[in-house]
Order: structure tokens, then sequence, then C-alpha cells
């Protein structure tokens, strides 16, 4: 039995004179509109006609971007680089998607296009009640020294980090209401990052990644990975889906590679513990809840490097930024990186097919600096001035449609870091993301779902 249909292409409605679509007259010549989606074509054109925002192979001033087809299909891999975003100036957020299964490729368009939209309009929005606290409380203390200032930096990064918090949250819950996209075991990963004057934050979800490279006190360039590959590997991520039923194990041919499965079936197989979409498994512990990351950019900060696996499965943290640095010119960084992966394909694993892959670099240097090539690459690599803010889990069990947390922001997992598995798949080829598809229907599903709330 099959999954379900879906509209081919990205058309957002059928045609009026669609065979389907039999020509009706509306009272009051008004359209009928769809109210499970609040992104219509006509917006998505005013999208991308957005100045500063680019989407396709191309670069800027402060940021080089490339994505290429792999051998398994469509590319189901997307990017995104808005600079004055918000109409704030020195402000520019950056993602990469990465899609699997079926509609993949469509889903990960959608978020492209949909996120950056609704973080800034939760950003706007909490900005402004922020703001009116504020004026409130200078009203009655007019006193400002540097502990208050302290304060209202942490409170801008708290607004952000909850704008994160919310746009993901609102995003998932779309791409469930959508009729024209089946999101059933198709979803999407997404890192992405807002970077204000020298603040950056970041929201994870999946196993896209995103590297900073820095200079250390010998001046050497030294990689920092600032994301945290969200697997089932994990042991908080397992804890959490077995928690919720889901079963989680990896396949005797790839014991590498850890899986999460439905309860009773064993399908699909995904690779990873949090993604957009994939409502087959939301019941069973797969969340849209971001990690999100706070870091204070210095003056030894080069450049940040935003990627889908199909980059980090070849080459390592230490390998990227040393292609990085080590382009022509930063216009062609991306590509570089792009074509330097598939290049290491074809060696690591002849037999594989090469994966899409997507490249979002962003310089954190004037641009007529040169980064200099010459400098060698510390051999380790530590997360060190990174801040994980929040796992954006306000305790055990929590589901993708609990309440936002609010937990306190600037939580330091330096701690940590020695016991964090860092890598996505070291050593091992590139295998699915998404082994097999459910042979039932959505709606069975949710009766089978329904009938074990109710025995429990």
């Amino acid at each position: 039995m099959g999954l379900g249909s879906c509209l081919s292409g990205e058309s957002r409605t059928p045609s009026p004179s669609s065979p389907s679509t039999p020509n009706k007259k509306r009272r009051n010549g008004k359209k009928k509109t769809s109210r499970t989606s609040s992104f219509n074509s006509n917006k998505e054109e005013h999208v991308h006609r957005i100045i500063g925002r680019m989407f396709l192979n191309g670069s800027s001033q402060v940021a080089s971007l490339h994505t290429q087809q792999g051998k398994k299909g469509t590319n189901q891999d997307a990017m995104i680089v808005w600079e004055n975003f918000g109409s704030k100036t020195d402000t520019v957020f950056c993602g990469v998607f990465d899609g699997h299964g079926p509609y993949g490729h469509m889903v990960s368009k959608r978020v492209r296009d949909s996120l950056p939209l609704k973080l800034r309009a939760h950003w706007e929005a909490d900005t402004r009640v922020s703001s009116d606290e504020v004026t409130t409380s200078k009203e009655t203390d007019v006193t400002c020294n540097q502990a208050v200032l302290n304060d209202k930096n942490a409170e801008k990064l708290q607004v952000l980090k909850d704008s994160f918090l919310k746009a993901f949250k609102v995003m998932d819950r779309e791409l469930r209401m959508y009729t024209n996209i089946d999101c059933f075991c198709s979803g999407t990963t997404a890192v992405t990052l807002i970077k204000q004057g020298h603040d950056l934050i970041i929201g994870n979800i999946g196993d896209s990644r995103a590297v900073l490279c820095t200079r250390d006190e010998t001046n050497s360039l030294v990689p920092v990975q600032l994301t945290v590959d969200l697997k089932p590997n994990l042991p908080a991520e397992a804890e959490r889906i077995r928690k919720s039923k889901g079963r989680v194990f990896a396949l005797q041919d790839e014991p590498d590679v850890t899986r999460v499965w439905l309860p009773n079936n064993d399908s699909p197989g995904l690779a990873m513990a949090r993604a957009f979409g994939d409502f087959c498994l939301k019941d069973f512990g797969l969340i849209s809840i971001p990690d999100i990351f706070y870091r204070r950019l210095t003056e030894n900060d080069q450049f940040v490097v935003l990627a889908s696996d199909g980059i980090w499965d070849v080459l390592t943290n230490k390998d990227v930024v040393n292609i990085v640095a080590s382009a022509e010119s930063r216009s062609c960084a991306a590509q570089a990186l792009v074509e330097s992966a598939v290049r290491a394909w074809k060696h690591k694993y002849p037999t594989s097919k090469v994966d899409d892959c997507a490249v979002v670099c962003l310089f954190l240097t004037p641009y007529p600096n040169v980064i200099s090539t010459a400098s060698a690459i510390d051999k380790k690599e530590k997360p060190g001035g990174t801040i994980r803010v929040s796992d954006g889990l306000a305790g055990e069990g929590t589901d993708a449609d609990d309440d936002l947390v609010d937990d306190e922001i600037f939580e330091d997992p330096a701690t940590e870091d020695e016991e964090i598995d860092w890598s996505a798949l070291e050593g091992v080829a590139r295998v699915n993301t998404l082994l097999t598809l459910p042979q039932f229907m959505p709606e069975e599903a949710e009766k089978q779902s329904a009938g074990d709330k109710k025995t429990n």
C-alpha cells in the first residue's frame, strides 16, 4: 500500500484547467485558498527577489555558497544566505538544509524559504516586547551602569534563543498541515545561524554541521566545531526515543550507523534523532526542537562553514578549514570545498554513490584581508569559547509539541566536551539517511498511536 500522493514539482495549487479541478463559478469572484499553508506562491516569488538574499550558487563580499547534486537522484540539499536580515545592519542569516525521503527535496526548499521568515517575525515581535519592558524600566530607574548593559546583552540573546525555538516549532507544525508536500516519511535537517555584530547564535537539528575557523596563540588556523551531530547514537537522544517507544539500533551490516525505527515495524531507519518532517516518527521520540549554541566572536575568528553531511562524511573539520583557507578567492571557497568532497568520495568510497553536497562559507574578517594559507592546522580542535545555550528540552521525554522551554542561558558544557562524540560517520562509508518506508498509510499509524494511548 502506498504512502499517499504528492503534487509533482513545487506547484502550490492545481491548474484551473486541470481535469481534476472542474471550472466552477465562485461567489464574489473570490478564490478559495488553502488554510494548510501560509506560504503561497506569490509570497515565495517576493522572497526570491529580496536584495541580499542568496539561495543559488554564488558569492558576495561576506559569503560564498555552492551546492552540487550527487549520484542518488534529485539534489535534496538547499542553502541560503540573507544579508541585512530583518532589515538590521551587520546582521546575516545563513542556513543549510539536507532533505531525505521521497519528497526531501521539497521539504528542504520549503524550510529554506519559510523558516527565515518565521524567525524574523518572532525576533521582531519579541524584540518589541523586550523594548517596551526596557522603556518602562527606564521610567522608574534612570541609573544605567555596566551591569545593566550586560543584562541587556543577555536579554537580547535570550530573545534570539526564544525566537529560534518558536520559529522551529511553528515550521514543523506547518509542515504537518501541508497538503501539497507529503512529509510523513520525508524531512530535512537544518543548521542555521544569525550573526549580528560579534554575536553568533546557531540553531541546529539533524546531522548537518557548523564549524568555525579561528587562530590560536601561535597564529595557526584551528577548527572549532560549533554544533553537535544530533544522531541517535548520542545517549540522551537514544534515551528520549526509547522512552517514547521508538527503537534505536544499528543493522549488522552497518554497525556504526545507529538508526531510529518504529515500535512494531522495521522502518524507516532514520539516521538522525531530530529533523523537520518525518511525522511517522514524531510520536516515537523524533523531535524538531533545535540545539542552540552561542559564541562571542573575536578578532581571531576567520570564517564559519555550514555544510550537509555530504561534506562531513568524507572530510574532517581540519580538512574543511584547510580547503576554505587555501581557496584562490572567497568567491570560489564553497565551490572548492564541494569539489574536494566529491574527489574524496570517489577516492575513499569508489563503490558508493556520491552524496549531495551544500556549503555556506560566512567570512568574519573584512573583505580586503586575504586568509593566510601558510598557517598550519593545530592537531587538536576544541570547542572552547562556544556556549551550548540549550538543547531546547525542558526535561526527559519532551516531544515536538511540548511548551517552549525557558531554561537558563549561558550553560557552558566545556566540562562535558571530552565525552561528546562530535563525529558523524568517522571511517564509515556513506549510507542512506532513510532505509525503508513503512508499508501502511498515515491514517493507520494515527489509529495505532491512538489505540496505544488508550491502553496506557
